[in-house]
């Protein structure tokens, strides 16, 4: 555990013995408040049913029977909180000596020895991804990032939908549609000149029964596992998820592992599926289609039927996703879906089909609501689908302009270089600061503010930081307590002591919004700091600050690191 952590479950203990004397006995919460309030507290209220009293009552007699001791040097209640002050010059120096001992890895949990099978954006590979869905990978990736710092072994996985009709649709469009007649895109990326053959093709089979009776036909083919049309069909999925991993990687999203849809067809693991849950009690038929009736769980309306075959025998998608995580139980401790508001049903629905044939363990869903732009905020030469390469090109430009007007001192290579990290890490770090089930529309102004809640802000810091320690050049680490007494000094160091709790957090409750505050409390710390408090020039304090002003540095980076955000060394 990390000294914060340590602090804690001092905390912890001294609460304890405390409730123990007064024979009481309980789970309770153990906060970090702001600063300037206490560096722990403990919230009263929950014991007020137990020990029939008002919270106020019983903060004020177990503050009276807990006397400092150890790290603690001063116990207050308040509001019905039991407060906590830390030895400071304690916390300075175990905070400091941790950090600069572990570096990056300080904030890093040691291995659980879990494995955590996540996955995330999973969206059809018929077309590029567009706004609407590009919270599902930096949630995703984020999630996984910090899961692995809190000590998870982490696989991220994206789930191929290379079965349904839209992939079939798009594949007999390429093949059969006259390229000179398809609309060019002028981006070259491979997903957005494709999925003009798939509008081509809808619109044909639409208004043409024989295009219908060819895509039906190529379906019933692929459901009866020919080789043929599986084959044709997987290199289309292949093309267009080749376009999307370039979209994915230029935001830092990157995925250890693709799962075939296809595959569970082929190994007949959908239909082992079929089998065994035409052996329940809730399944039944209706013109020859399999479903399970589920009102006795709760579902009702015409949700109640839950098809799992169509009518000629074959799968649905539904199918093939109850054998794919059967699959994904078999390679992992813990399953994580990370999925859009609108599958809520599906993925209830999916949960009691699970528990039909007779699963103990369940995916864990993580659902987020959908991002949105405010009406001509952003300009688009594709239509109006506005698409993630779109938010990453204009994000990059509105960049770039900021970087010219603040840095006209450098060459237009270098210029761009900065615009692409700032760009691109402010599109992840506005989409992940606000709590995943809420609605959020996209604002350029929110995104790349220099001094507000923004991955700018937090980037820019770092690069101060960068900045003072190239000035310094060599110096030898300093922990003394003793040279760090400002205010300022100690305030830093109290939120860089938090940082392991913030990764516990992120990882164990994943509440991932948590980090983006954390950085910026960290770097708005870390300006007052070097506004306030002279470094490079402060004589016999001058080591122990250049050792604060690292030690902020590789938190810093931490945060970064776990939000996917480059780390520039100059802004």
């Amino acid at each position: 555990m990390s000294v914060w952590q340590d602090l804690r479950e001092e905390v912890r203990g001294a609460v304890s013995q405390a409730l123990v004397g007064m024979g009481v006995e309980g789970e309770f919460e153990v906060e970090t408040p702001s600063a300037e309030i206490a560096d722990f507290a403990v919230p009263c209220f929950p014991f007020a049913k137990v020990m029939r009293k008002a919270p106020k009552v019983i903060a004020s007699e177990m503050a009276a029977a807990i006397a400092p001791q150890g790290s603690i040097v001063e116990v207050w209640d308040l509001n019905g909180y039991l407060n906590f002050r830390i030895d400071e010059d304690h916390l300075v120096r175990s905070t400091l000596q941790e950090i600069v001992g572990r570096e990056l890895d300080y904030g890093r949990s040691e291995s659980k020895g879990l494995k955590v099978n996540l996955e995330h954006t999973s969206v059809n590979p018929t077309g590029p991804i567009h706004v609407g869905r590009a919270r599902n990978p930096i949630i995703g990736d984020t999630l996984a990032r910090c899961m692995r710092m809190a000590g998870y072994d982490v696989e991220t996985e994206y789930y191929v939908n290379d079965v349904g009709k839209q992939v079939v649709l798009l594949t007999w469009g390429i093949e059969n549609i006259d390229p000179s007649t398809v609309k060019e895109d002028d981006n070259p990326k491979v997903d957005h000149r494709l999925v003009h053959f798939y509008r081509a093709a809808n619109r044909m089979l639409e208004s043409d029964p024989e295009v219908a009776a060819a895509i039906a036909d190529m379906l019933r083919r692929f459901e009866a596992g020919d080789a043929e049309v599986i084959a044709k069909v997987r290199r289309t999925a292949e093309m267009m998820i080749g376009g999307i991993k370039e979209s994915l990687e230029s935001i830092n999203v990157s995925l250890d592992n693709f799962a075939w849809e296809s595959q569970f067809i082929a190994d007949g693991s959908a239909h082992a599926v079929v089998e065994r849950l035409k052996g329940s009690e809730f399944s039944a038929e209706e013109d020859g289609a399999c479903y399970l009736d589920l009102e006795e769980f709760g579902v009702h309306g015409k949700n109640t039927k839950f098809f799992y075959t169509r009518s000629d025998g074959t799968t649905l998608y539904t199918t093939r996703d109850m054998a794919y995580h059967l699959d994904k139980f078999k390679r992992a401790d813990m399953v994580i879906d990370v999925l859009g508001e609108d599958q809520k049903l599906g993925n209830q629905q999916l949960r009691i089909a699970l528990e039909i044939l007779g699963e103990e363990r369940m995916p864990q869903p993580m659902f987020y609501a959908f991002v949105s732009l405010p009406e001509g905020k952003m300009s688009t030469r594709r239509g109006t689908v506005v698409h993630l390469d779109d938010l990453i090109e204009e994000a990059e430009e509105r960049a770039y302009h900021e970087v010219k007007v603040r840095r006209d001192d450098l060459d237009e290579e270098r210029m761009r270089t900065i615009a692409r990290t700032i760009g691109r890490g402010a599109i992840r770090y506005n989409i992940v600061r606000v709590q995943p089930e809420k609605q959020l529309v996209f604002k350029w102004e929110e995104a790349l503010n220099f001094d507000g809640n923004s991955a700018p802000f937090l980037q820019y810091s770092h690069a101060r930081a960068c900045s003072i320690l190239r000035k310094a050049g060599d110096f030898t680490r300093k922990v003394d307590e003793s040279l760090l007494t400002d205010p300022y000094e100690r305030r830093l160091v109290r939120v860089l002591a938090r940082f392991p709790d913030v990764v516990e957090e992120c990882g164990e409750r994943w509440r991932i919004q948590a980090m983006p505050a954390y950085g910026h409390e960290v770097a708005s710390t870390f300006n007052q700091f070097y506004a306030s408090v002279p470094v490079l020039n402060s004589g016999e304090r001058r080591e122990a600050r250049l050792t604060l002003v690292e030690s902020t540095l590789w938190v810093l980076r931490g945060v970064l690191m776990s939000l996917g955000l480059g780390a520039p060394e100059e802004m």
